[in-house]
């Protein structure tokens, strides 16, 4: 298998997990439960599963209306693309 669809693979899995996790932050928040902390979605973003997070957002409506987190959310996926094209361009 190349790195290419290892590395693609890799993301949409990130993705699938970070997506689920969300969902489970959104259900513990409803029922007053110990949640999953904010680094532990933003780390989950930045590994490569902002794309699942970002579809969470949207979907459940969840972390949306937190400036600070939205600020802290949007900058690791820009850290993340930017690495990406750095590991792109010495490839």
């Amino acid at each position: 298998m190349s790195a290419v669809i290892s590395a693609a693979l890799a993301c949409l899995l990130l993705s699938l997990l970070t997506f689920m996790r969300y969902g489970q932050d959104k259900a513990r928040a409803r029922r007053n439960q110990r949640r999953i902390s904010e680094r532990s979605l933003l780390m989950l973003g930045l590994a490569g599963g902002w794309p699942g997070a970002l579809l969470a957002q949207k979907m459940f409506r969840h972390k949306t209306s937190k400036p600070a987190f939205q600020m802290a959310f949007w900058l690791t996926v820009v850290a993340h693309c930017g690495i990406l094209a750095l590991i792109l361009s010495y490839s």
